[in-house]
């Protein structure tokens, strides 16, 4: 299914019409489900009027045979008494509306077993009627009773026949309404026939997206080698080539950026070299004693240069971020390790300034480009010793929370106001020192933490205060791809 799905989407269709396809398709089973119900119910609804009415003229007519049945009884019976014609002549008049309702009106149902009652109550009727033709002194009461006890048997086989009609209508009914049910209850299932197609058209235009937004993704990461290509809707793949263009210009500039500061550093590291040599020979009165001026001078000079050559190297970090082509490589790293070869560069400036580091760092290694993780750690360091007092203290800390490393440094420099948290991050960016503070920086530090972090899918954040006593802590979290025990990274080691 997935793989179809797949083969759909890629498929050349604009948005515009999967959309319309799509909506088409989902209102199609509802709408015909929705006519298919209608039809029914007014099915059942006229069958129910045509009942109603049926049932209605069943009973008028059973009543209206009945009360025309008792008045020929007794027009009947008082002949057979009196002997008068009179009497014979509303009898007659009785019988042949009598006969007429029964043959045009019940007729009209075309019931067999109700036409035969009927021809059996006509029968009777023209019985009783060559009765009362004969003469008056054969003609006896207790006849004309007896004919009749026999006509009101077939008067009530007559009103039996038509309730069972009654009932058959009921049933019919009833049937037609189950029916009816059954219809409404199947209906039902196209509900999620309609959510089948809809979830199949959101995937065919959600899985686009989702293959381009991983491509941005990309980009977004700095990986500019590889091509962005994308087959499905118009839409996307307009999208698609305007982004490769774009991609194929950021590779183009990044290569030229990354070539040239590789170069002007390069360039700048062989004169600087030969200035500081020949600086430290004259600053240590390697060519003569210097008098308090030129001393003065001097130590400029080699502060300059020092700076110069931090500019340079960090310029060398930073021009790290800019190569992507570097940063692909990854491996397991051992935290605990990666800190303390960072501690054993800058062991020196420990040293002289006379700082205390305290580690907390559990058995954690992580997968990640080691050169990346190593340039971040290594710029924190950095900025914790340098903003750190005399005798200060520098605390690092380290373990996994659920699957994220959490990496923190807090130092005791005189930390960071809230207003300017975004701010250190931001390029050449140079914080408020206290007055005549030698500590002077490049400003790139903790912008190539931010964009190497950001390409190791971490963050960083800020705790500072600076109240007295005053501290700045910079917590890193990362994610843990897999969490090494301690025997696999000492195998490792």
């Amino acid at each position: 299914m997935h793989k179809w799905l797949q083969r759909v989407s890629n498929i050349n269709i604009s948005i515009k019409t999967l959309t319309l396809l799509g909506f088409s398709l989902v209102a199609l089973p509802l709408v015909f489900a929705f006519l298919y119900s209608a039809k029914q119910v007014n099915n059942l609804s006229q069958q129910g009027t045509s009942a109603i009415f049926n049932v209605a003229e069943l009973v008028e007519r059973n009543r209206k045979v009945s009360h025309v049945q008792s008045r020929l009884e007794r027009f009947a019976g008082q002949y057979a008494v009196l002997k008068d014609d009179d009497l014979l002549d509303s009898f007659k008049q009785q019988c042949q509306l009598l006969e007429s309702t029964l043959s045009s009106s019940f007729n009209s149902y075309k019931d067999k077993a109700l036409i035969k009652v009927i021809q059996s109550y006509l029968w009777q009727l023209k019985k009783i009627r060559d009765l009362l033709a004969k003469p008056h002194a054969l003609l006896q009461l207790e006849d004309v009773q007896v004919e009749f006890r026999t006509l009101a048997k077939l008067n009530q086989q007559l009103a039996l026949r038509s309730n069972q009609l009654v009932n058959n209508q009921a049933h019919k009914m009833m049937r037609s309404a189950a029916r009816i049910e059954q219809t409404m209850f199947l209906s039902l299932y196209t509900i999620p026939i309609t959510l089948i197609i809809a979830v199949i058209f959101i995937t065919l235009i959600i899985q686009p997206l989702k293959r381009l937004q991983s491509q941005i993704k990309r980009l977004e990461q700095g990986n500019f080698k590889q091509p962005i290509t994308l087959r499905g809707s118009t839409e996307m793949v307009e999208i698609a080539e305007a982004l490769e263009l774009m991609r194929c210009r950021l590779h183009e500039l990044e290569l030229q950026k990354s070539s040239f500061i590789r170069h002007i550093s390069h360039e700048l590291k062989t004169p600087l070299a030969a200035i500081r040599e020949g600086t430290e020979l004259i600053y240590d009165n390697s060519v003569g004693e210097l008098n308090q001026a030129q001393q003065e001078i001097t130590d400029i000079i080699r502060l300059s240069v020092s700076r110069l050559q931090m500019l340079i190297e960090d310029l060398l970090d930073f021009n790290i971020v800019l190569d992507s082509t570097s940063l692909q490589d990854t491996q397991f790293v051992d935290i605990n390790k990666l800190v303390e070869e960072c501690l054993e560069l800058r062991r020196l400036d420990i040293n002289r300034k006379k700082l205390t580091v305290q580690t907390q760092i559990n058995s954690v290694a992580l997968q990640c480009n080691s050169k990346q993780l190593n340039v971040v750690v290594d710029n924190l360091l950095s900025n914790a010793i340098k903003f750190s007092p005399s005798n200060g203290v520098i605390k690092i800390k380290a373990s996994n929370e659920e699957d994220r490393l959490v990496f923190s440094m807090t130092d005791q420099g005189p930390g960071i106001p809230t207003t300017a948290f975004d701010d250190v991050f931001t390029a050449f960016y140079q914080g408020p020192t206290k007055h005549n503070s030698p500590i002077k920086s490049s400003g790139l530090g903790l912008t190539i933490v931010k964009e190497l972090l950001m390409r190791l899918n971490g963050n960083i954040t800020i705790n500072s205060d600076t109240a007295s006593p005053s501290f700045t802590q910079f917590v890193i979290q990362l994610p843990l791809t897999r969490q090494v025990s301690q025997r696999q990274m000492e195998s490792r080691k």
